[in-house]
């Protein structure tokens, strides 16, 4: 899967407004503010951000299901108002909402979806694909007796049946066992080895932490911030020093903005900002309090932390 010619990117988003027309009593909904965003192609790219930060309308937008309200979107090459067949045709969104037609067998729901592509024949990949999600046993079942898990392993299916370039991945693992997890998750880095870009949504930040290169956090329908994740990480100015005192002895007084605490294995917590107080200041000051000090570790922040701090928000919660 080649990279559009004309640029690295395999999405390019410029100013994307969005607003709702107020309705009754409610007032009119800036879902999007002008969102400027690019995807590199071949990445595994999280869009991240709170309850109504925007996802799920940028999402949607890209899928084609609602109209902009103004800016620019352009799919592996294609200008959304321009050529908005192909730039459809490039993108599989596996959503969030188990919308499957309950009286229809995988295999027909599968065939069904080829054809609104206009997937010749000969060109389909049925087989293929069931078994890529482990539903071949239940290809003939009626939909409306699937548990939950085949059902999201079959929207899955679904995204991939015209081999689009970009797979779009809207809370794949809300509320599915670890088995569903494992196997989604294989495969979604077996069809980005095979050059596919993958957009993920997720409430659960540690998936993105491990998944994804590049994150992209937006709240209040503007960009936080967008980079890789390892430089993401590196942003949050917090770090917590685990010591190993071998004693239970009272806290030592300690630099104003140092938060410590003992924890359950007896081993004293510090958290701190390395900006304004290094590590050996904070050593240094449990010596002089007469600890002696067995081993010490430090624990680097993580997504959910840098989240915080960017959005000044709780983090999601999964579910």
């Amino acid at each position: 899967m080649p990279a559009p010619a004309s640029s690295p990117n395999a999405i390019e988003i410029r100013g994307l407004t969005k607003t709702y027309a107020a309705a009754g009593k409610a007032p009119a909904k800036h879902a999007l503010k002008g969102l400027d965003l690019a995807i590199p192609a071949g990445s595994i790219f999280g869009l991240l951000g709170p309850n109504g930060a925007g996802k799920s309308t940028t999402i949607n937008i890209l899928a084609g299901l609602v109209r902009k309200s103004a800016g620019q979107v352009t799919i592996w090459g294609f200008d959304q108002d321009v050529n908005p067949r192909q730039s459809r045709a490039a993108i599989g969104v596996m959503p969030q909402e188990l919308n499957i037609d309950p009286f229809l067998t995988p295999r027909a729901s599968l065939e069904v979806q080829a054809g609104l592509y206009g997937v010749p024949k000969r060109e389909r990949w049925t087989d293929e694909l069931l078994e890529l999600v482990g539903l071949t046993d239940q290809a003939e079942s009626y939909s409306r007796h699937l548990s939950g898990g085949m059902k999201r392993r079959l929207l899955l299916a679904k995204a991939l049946v015209h081999r689009p370039q970009i797979l779009v991945l809207d809370e794949p693992t809300a509320g599915v066992d670890i088995q569903l997890r494992e196997m989604l998750w294989r495969n979604v880095r077996r069809l980005n080895d095979q050059g596919m870009t993958i957009i993920l949504t997720t409430h659960y930040l540690e998936e993105a932490e491990e998944m994804c290169d590049r994150i992209a956090i937006i709240d209040h329908g503007a960009l936080i911030l967008c980079e890789d994740t390892a430089a993401l990480l590196g942003r949050a100015d917090s770090k917590t020093l685990v010591v190993d005192t071998g004693e239970g002895r009272a806290l030592p007084a300690l630099p104003e903005g140092v938060r410590a605490e003992r924890r359950g294995d007896g081993r004293l917590a510090l958290s701190y900002a390395p900006s304004r107080i290094p590590a050996d200041r904070l050593i240094d000051a449990l010596r002089e309090a007469g600890l002696a000090i067995r081993d010490v570790a430090v624990e680097a922040p993580d997504l959910e932390d840098v989240f915080v701090q960017l959005t000044s928000r709780p983090a999601p919660q999964p579910g």
